[in-house]
């Protein structure tokens, strides 16, 4: 049965001023299925392209925090005491970091871990 969901692309701003990303990640949240969840996949070689100088190891420690932030629990870096909702909204905030999200956008689909799949795919493994 298909599902409403809303997802995100994680993105790496190493350099805020230029606003020049890498595609680092996906979030997808599903309310109906109670779902929230991530999936980090970073470039290194890509980053360094464009950042030779970024601090890859604590780049890549704030991505890991993602997927636990999604799961909630003791992992959930103080975030959780808050829903999913809450959790999904506040990993999808405007930020001027290093770590940044796209606009939340819609989508349909009979499975939200296969939309996630998906995602990470197109939009930051650059397959199919």
């Amino acid at each position: 049965m298909r599902c409403a969901f809303e997802y995100a692309i994680v993105r790496v701003v190493p350099d805020v001023a230029r606003q020049e990303f890498v595609n680092a990640g996906a979030i997808v949240f599903c309310p109906k299925r109670d779902f929230l969840g991530a999936r980090i996949a970073l470039d290194v070689p890509r980053l360094l392209a464009l950042a030779p100088d970024a601090d890859v190891e604590t780049i890549t420690r704030h991505l890991e925090a993602i997927p636990e932030i999604c799961r909630g629990g003791e992992g959930a870096a103080g975030l959780d005491g808050l829903d999913r909702r809450e959790r999904f909204r506040w990993l999808v905030s405007t930020r001027s970091t290093v770590i940044q999200t796209s606009p939340a956008h819609g989508g349909v689909d009979d499975s939200p871990e296969a939309a996630l799949e998906r995602l990470l795919a197109t939009m930051v493994l650059r397959r199919g």
